[in-house]
């Protein structure tokens, strides 16, 4: 499923039209990215939550040449699924 999908199905089960269920999709997208952003976890409850965690920096392996490079440390997203997010999928 795809942006395009989800819209339409979010249309059809809210009885909404398309532009509202893609504004409803857009709103979410910004409201959890904006949470992130600040540091802050979103957590839909029965869902899932999202978090941000600090990567360290590394080094790796450059696998065409076999020289050590250095990876710079970085935010990472992650997601947990809720439990009835993974009840439903098991």
């Amino acid at each position: 499923m795809n942006k395009s999908d989800l819209i339409d199905a979010m249309a059809a089960d809210a009885g909404i039209t398309k532009a509202a269920a893609k504004a409803a999709l857009e709103s979410l997208t910004e409201n959890v990215t904006g949470a992130l952003k600040k540091g802050e976890k979103v957590a839909l409850v029965g869902w899932g939550t999202w978090s941000v965690s600090k990567r360290a920096a590394r080094e790796g392996r450059n696998p065409q040449t076999g020289k050590t490079i250095k990876i710079a440390a970085k935010n990472v997203v992650k997601f947990k699924a809720g439990a009835g997010l993974a009840d439903a999928v098991n």
